[in-house]
């Protein structure tokens, strides 16, 4: 018999409020510096919102589509915007189907070192717009930028 014991668990990594709330923050300074407004969603790696905020003249739509852009990209440990090419391919455009999948722009894993801690999700601007600001504040928090 060995006496190597089963791990049951491992110990789980997620964003903490402290750096969730600094990366809405960054978002929004980086929304503004672009030139638009921005409901930001940051989630745990299961996709449970952690935090959430948006600015005040953003339309109410941005909100569930931000929550979906950080839901996905967390699910996948992907940006969302990889998610256009994906779905051209027969064997994975099934996937468009599913309700909370976003396949545009604005989402990224949350990444630090080398784990994904959440998901980060913009709506507000165009995708080009939501994309860099996401990216300029992962940036500025020190995340790590995914590959992809």
């Amino acid at each position: 018999m060995s006496t190597d014991t089963l791990q049951k668990s491992a110990p789980a990594s997620t964003i903490t409020q402290a750096a969730a709330g600094a990366l809405i923050a960054a978002v929004h300074t980086a929304a503004a510096r672009i030139g638009f407004t921005a409901a930001v969603a940051v989630t745990d790696p299961g996709g449970h919102l952690k935090a959430f905020d948006r600015a005040d003249d953003t339309p109410f739509l941005t909100a569930e589509v931000a929550l979906d852009k950080a839901w996905t990209a967390a699910s996948f440990q992907t940006p969302t915007h990889a998610w256009n090419d994906y779905l051209a391919n027969p064997k994975i455009a099934p996937l468009a189907s599913h309700p909370r999948l976003m396949a545009v722009g604005g989402g990224y894993p949350i990444i630090d070192n080398g784990r994904c801690v959440g998901g980060l999700g913009i709506s507000g601007g165009s995708y080009e717009q939501d994309q860099q600001a996401a990216e300029e504040a992962l940036a500025a928090i020190g995340y790590e930028r995914p590959v992809n």
